[in-house]
């Protein structure tokens, strides 16, 4: 009984620690400004996210600060630093943006 405490105490704290990475299959809606991207998708302000929250502590592939898209009451969860996330290198974060749809092909 302790060992399958032990174990889901790691399981848990390893999915706590775990890299907010933004799903690629919205790029297309990163940085358009037209509320259309998913929940977990890339954004650079809240105008990209279909609930209005783009929340930073995301990263991208090199590590850089980028935005996901959050629901409203999800913007504080593992890690992410609420609503209102900025990008503040959102030209070079579109770009990524857009080579991800092109390698895509959608």
């Amino acid at each position: 009984m302790v060992r399958l405490n032990i174990a889901a105490f790691l399981v848990f704290a390893a999915l706590g620690f775990a890299q907010l990475i933004p799903n690629d299959a919205g790029a297309r809606d990163v940085g358009n400004g037209q509320g259309a991207q998913f929940t977990t998708g890339g954004c650079v302000s809240d105008a990209d996210c279909a609930e209005g929250c783009c929340a930073g502590g995301a990263q991208d592939a090199a590590g850089n600060a980028v935005g996901i898209c959050s629901g409203i009451g999800a913007e504080f969860q593992n890690g992410k630093t609420g609503c209102g996330f900025v990008d503040p290198n959102a030209q070079q974060t579109i770009a990524n943006a857009q080579a991800i749809v092109e390698e895509q092909g959608f």
